[in-house]
């Protein structure tokens, strides 16, 4: 994650080499000792406080009567320390500052959803906040983070989310479609879908639905046609689920991205010959399989991403 610089001087308190600052995950050089900076002999300066995940350098200690400094936040929050750029799709933003994350332009600023980083940066219209986007907790983000080539959530889609769960990828794609789009997330377990409405209540663009995806006509009439499919239902029957809801739902030439998890399926045969399954079966029921990509974050994974074609 990061480089220790710099050396260690003698064993003299008076003949040390500077101690540098110590940094966050792109932390500075460590250095040796001395009188005024880092630590000097018994008449030593006092101790600077530290910093956050950008923390700055770490300030020598003083004497025997020296004040020692606080710690600081997270000072990923504030200034231009992080490089943010644009990802090659749409609405997903990277950054570069703490080593490369995924992130997304937060759409409810100052609030997080499951205590993931926030990051602002200053603009030219004024600060921008950003959301890390996990790969390990979102099997989306995983996806891009794998290096998939097609991508059609973006600004303005409407998006059919399938196994909602609690919302944290659901408001990942929330930041993604904006105001103007829209995230219908379904969700059959009431306890888990309580946290659900409680997101969709700081997201006007989420429309919580507590309905069991076998059966999309119970819903027929909250959800219009979408331009997008996204289903993590983890069933043995997940391909056929997933058809039910296209046919009902999904625009033609609508995308589709469909998490797989094998062992779901079967405990025996081996989770690539699952997916084949599994795409065969999605081809059968109109959907153009253009690419299948193992999650390297999520351990018997896989996405198949394409198009739709009704009849």
């Amino acid at each position: 994650m990061s480089e220790r610089g710099g050396s260690r001087g003698g064993n003299q308190y008076n003949d040390r080499g500077a101690r540098g600052g110590r940094g966050g995950f792109d932390r500075g050089g460590r250095g040796g000792r001395s009188d005024g900076e880092g630590r000097g002999n018994f008449n030593r300066d006092s101790r600077g406080g530290r910093g956050g995940f950008d923390r700055g350098g770490r300030g020598g200690r003083g004497g025997q009567d020296r004040p020692r400094g606080g710690r600081g936040g997270f000072a990923q929050k504030g200034g231009n320390k992080n490089n943010v750029e644009n990802h090659r799709f749409p609405g997903v933003f990277i950054s570069r500052g703490n080593g490369d994350l995924l992130l997304t332009k937060n759409m409810n600023p100052g609030k997080t959803v499951y205590k993931e980083k926030l990051i602002r940066v200053d603009s030219p219209t004024g600060p921008v906040e950003y959301r890390e986007w996990m790969p390990y907790r979102s099997k989306i983000a995983s996806a891009l983070v794998s290096g998939i080539n097609v991508f059609g959530i973006q600004p303005g889609s409407f998006v059919l989310y399938l196994g909602a769960s609690t919302g944290t990828t659901v408001s990942h794609v929330s930041d993604i479609v904006g105001p103007e789009g829209r995230v219908y997330a379904v969700e059959f377990s009431h306890r888990v879908a309580l946290e659900l409405v409680n997101l969709a209540k700081t997201r006007p663009n989420i429309v919580p639905i507590i309905e069991d995806a076998r059966y999309p006509q119970k819903y027929r009439m909250f959800v219009p046609m979408v331009d997008y499919l996204f289903a993590d239902v983890a069933q043995p029957d997940q391909a056929r689920i997933f058809a039910l809801n296209a046919n009902a739902f999904l625009k033609n030439g609508g995308g589709f991205m469909i998490s797989i998890k094998a062992s779901c399926i079967s405990q025996t045969e081996e989770p690539e010959a699952i997916y084949k399954q599994q795409q065969k079966e999605l081809q059968e029921n109109n959907f153009l399989c253009g690419e299948k990509k193992e999650l390297e974050h999520h351990r018997g994974h896989a996405v198949i991403i394409g198009t739709y074609r009704s009849k």
